[in-house]
């Protein structure tokens, strides 16, 4: 049997699981009973699937019978049915049946145990009273047989006579008068019906017992492989537990790691502090001592004693306090956040290419399916277009006052007809981005640039980030006021440390934070904005020469008031804007799709102008204010 089941399972329905029962074949090449597969795909309706394969046909194809699969099968049965049967099992015998049965008493005395049954008499005898049968030639024409019991089922009720024959096409034993009734019909002996029919049950009961031994055979197979996933998903679990405590593991070092360093920071700033502060207590006990000793001999009236003391007291140094300044490394817990920023960002992507990876075999698994082939041939990839996808579905298009076609039109825009040069990134040095949008996505971004210019600073707010200066990048003319979220120029010069990101020849100062991905929104607040700017630049912009003013370089983008004048700036290149009296800028930035949009806030948001680019580096918000009493005051979200 071991030998013949990998060939019983090939020669067997994949529907009923039996061996084939008039095969026909499918155009994609399977093979099901007629039978099944007309069930399934009545059952099913169009459009039709193949079984096996899931291919769809939209008109039900003709099958044919397989003739070759076909003689196999019966060849294979016939195989089958030759093999000798286990030894463990044997075919029942019906002889000893009959002779364990009970035994049939004599009709004549009722006592001793029948021989024979006459089937003339139509009773059994035993030894002593069926000697007549022997002796007398009036019973020699009397057919004898083994004991029967109950003779009166061999008569037919009909016609009263013993029923000798069997007819296979009613199943049901007959006598020679019923002849008649079933002249259509091929009746065979009772004896000679009764061994064909206990060959064929022989060989019914043959295949039965090999397809119970193949059904054990599978159900062990199953069982082990069932056993065998078990094992292998434990197996894979807990190397996956693994993994994921190794990550908390390393995760929670970075988070120890950072959380040291900022203490000891906060440690370092602190002694500073407590030591300034002991030194000023120091101080301003010296001079309240002084101030009573000064007050003390005022009082006095000779003037010998005051001479002397006054001229002692006169001696004594009165410099004013000195406060050092202590400030955090902005640099070090910048990097430090960054560092922290930078980490989730990689795990994100790392989670969303391995979610992709696992949709990719489900997308491609069907390959007979033309829904699943298309899908298969074109993965998924992390490119930029599924979040626009998702930016998109995400800011309704008709919130907030709404701009006419006309006036979109006219807003300004660097490369449109009529205009000289397009605002876009033109230094060579410039490495593209690795992920740059497709061009099958330009008009996707131009839907979605016109979008955000109709919404409302409600709407706008929802995008609201929190700007503070970054001292390390102020000229030394910008005083940094209001927890560094005011800006303006200084009286005097402010004498910052020297610094690597500083700038040293426009009065400018950048914002702490970068923006390299997402949408970013923050309002600035004007006070006698006749010399001052707001923008975006990459942190890589110079920091000394004339290169280094905002709109001056390729690395910078701004709106300038220039006395009263405004005007947009890029690469040198100014465009002049109309002029308004709004003293409120907002500064929409939106990394994923290239755009930034400066708004004059007012009780609505008014586009002043926009540029459209492929960022290729993170940005930072820009400022800069020239003369005496300009101020740029960071607003809040409320």
């Amino acid at each position: 049997m071991a030998e013949l089941f990998p060939l019983a399972e090939e020669l067997s329905c994949s529907i009923c699981l039996e061996p084939f029962k008039e095969p026909v074949t499918t155009p994609c090449g399977h093979n099901f009973c007629r039978s099944c597969l007309d069930e399934t795909w009545v059952i099913q309706g169009p459009p039709y699937r193949c079984p096996q394969c899931r291919t769809v046909y939209q008109v039900r194809p003709q099958l044919h019978k397989n003739t070759v699969l076909c003689a196999v099968v019966e060849q294979f049965l016939q195989a089958e049915q030759a093999r000798t049967p286990v030894e463990d099992w044997a075919l029942p015998d019906r002889s000893v049946a009959s002779s364990s049965a009970t035994q049939v008493a004599c009709d004549h005395c009722l006592k001793e145990v029948a021989v024979k049954t006459c089937l003339v008499c139509m009773a059994s005898f035993c030894q002593e009273h069926l000697r007549p049968h022997f002796d007398s030639p009036a019973f020699q024409d009397h057919p004898l047989q083994p004991p029967v019991r109950d003779l009166l089922r061999r008569k037919c009720s009909q016609h009263n006579r013993l029923r000798e024959l069997f007819c296979p096409e009613h199943a049901e034993c007959i006598c020679h008068i019923c002849l008649v009734e079933h002249k259509a019909c091929s009746p065979t002996l009772l004896s000679q019906a009764s061994a064909d029919l206990e060959n064929k049950l022989r060989h019914k009961l043959t295949i039965m017992y090999s397809h119970i031994n193949g059904a054990n055979k599978a159900l062990e197979d199953v069982r082990a492989k069932g056993q065998s996933v078990q094992e292998s998903m434990t197996r894979k679990t807990d190397q996956l537990r693994q993994e994921y405590m190794e990550m908390k593991a390393v995760i929670d070092a970075a988070e120890t790691s950072s959380m040291r360093k900022m203490k000891e920071e906060e440690k370092r700033v602190c002694a500073k502090i407590d030591t300034i502060h002991q030194v000023l207590l120091k101080k301003k006990s010296e001079m309240q001592n002084l101030k009573a000793e000064v007050e003390l001999i005022l009082g006095k009236g000779d003037e010998f004693e005051f001479l002397e003391k006054a001229a002692k007291l006169q001696g004594v140094s009165t410099k004013p306090v000195y406060i050092p300044k202590v400030d955090l490394d902005s640099e070090l817990i910048k990097g430090i956040y960054q560092g922290a920023v930078d980490l989730k960002a990689e795990l994100k992507l790392s989670l969303k290419q391995l979610q992709e990876k696992a949709e990719e075999p489900s997308a491609s698994g069907n390959n007979s399916d033309p829904t699943h082939t298309e899908s298969a041939s074109k993965p998924t990839r992390p490119t930029k277009k599924t979040p626009q996808e998702k930016k998109t579905k995400k800011t309704p298009g008709a919130a907030g006052p709404t701009l006419s076609s006309s006036s979109s039109n006219k807003l300004p825009t660097f490369g449109a007809p009529g205009q000289t040069m397009d605002f876009k990134t033109t230094n060579p040095d410039a490495t593209p981005k690795a992920n740059a949008p497709q061009p099958n996505s330009t008009a996707l971004k131009a839907k979605i640039l016109e979008n955000f210019l109709t919404k409302s600073r409600a709407e706008l707010l929802e995008y609201f980030v929190k700007v503070i200066f970054d001292y390390n990048t102020a000229h030394n003319k910008v005083a940094l006021t209001d927890n560094y979220t005011t800006a303006s120029v200084a009286d005097v010069p402010q004498h910052y440390r020297s610094h690597p990101q500083r700038f040293t020849y426009c009065s400018q100062v950048l914002g702490l934070h970068c923006y390299k991905k997402g949408i970013h929104y923050w309002e600035v607040e004007l006070q006698k904005n006749n010399f001052c700017g707001v923008g975006v630049c990459y942190g890589s912009m110079d920091r000394q020469g004339p290169e280094s003013r905002l709109g001056r370089n390729p690395n910078s983008w701004c709106v300038e008031w220039f006395n009263n004048k405004i005007s947009a700036w890029h690469n040198n290149v100014e465009k002049t804007l109309p002029p308004t009296k709004a003293t409120r800028v907002g500064v929409l930035l939106n990394c994923d799709h290239g755009f930034v949009i400066f708004f004059a806030a007012t009780e609505k948001l008014y586009p002043m102008y926009k540029f459209k680019v492929d960022f290729t580096e993170a940005l930072y918000p820009a400022f800069w204010v020239f003369s005496a009493g300009t101020t740029l005051s960071i607003c809040s979200s409320k």
